[in-house]
């Protein structure tokens, strides 16, 4: 169970090409049709950032092994994104996560973990900021 200890540890850096390609297959699997996103010069869809990291780190669950953490007890809690620059089709994006906090809720019944993400781009422009809240369902005692 992750506990106190663990806020301020940062997990292995990410780097991830924004290609034409997953971008569309990204929309077409969402079923977005906004012909906005179609367009390589327009920004990336926001939520986006979440998958290509997800999906170029060596261990997309890097931060659940590290903290010791059962996926089968990991829940999405609550995702943001702030943008600070646009972000577009062969913007090579770094992205840097740090566990922000971790809270028990619930009696111990569960644990909310922070990860603030830090994404810049190619030319080391800071472009966006995600955070995602995961939630554990900690086993009870027998």
């Amino acid at each position: 169970m992750a506990d106190q200890s663990a806020v301020g540890r940062m997990f292995t850096p990410v780097t991830a090409r924004v290609e034409p390609g997953r971008l569309r297959f990204f929309l077409d699997t969402l079923g977005e049709r906004n012909p906005v996103y179609r367009n390589e010069a327009a920004p990336v869809p926001p939520t986006y950032l979440f998958c290509l990291e997800m999906m170029d780190a060596p261990d997309a669950f890097e931060f659940l092994n590290a903290l010791d953490i059962d996926l089968a007890r990991v829940l999405h809690g609550e995702q943001r994104f702030d943008y600070h620059a646009p972000v577009v089709v062969g913007d090579t994006l770094t992205f840097r996560s740090r566990v922000e906090s971790v809270t028990d809720k619930k009696g111990g019944a569960m644990t909310l973990i922070v990860v603030e993400t830090a994404v810049t781009n190619q030319n080391g422009a800071h472009v966006a900021d995600t955070s995602r809240t995961i939630v554990v369902r900690n086993a009870r005692p027998s």
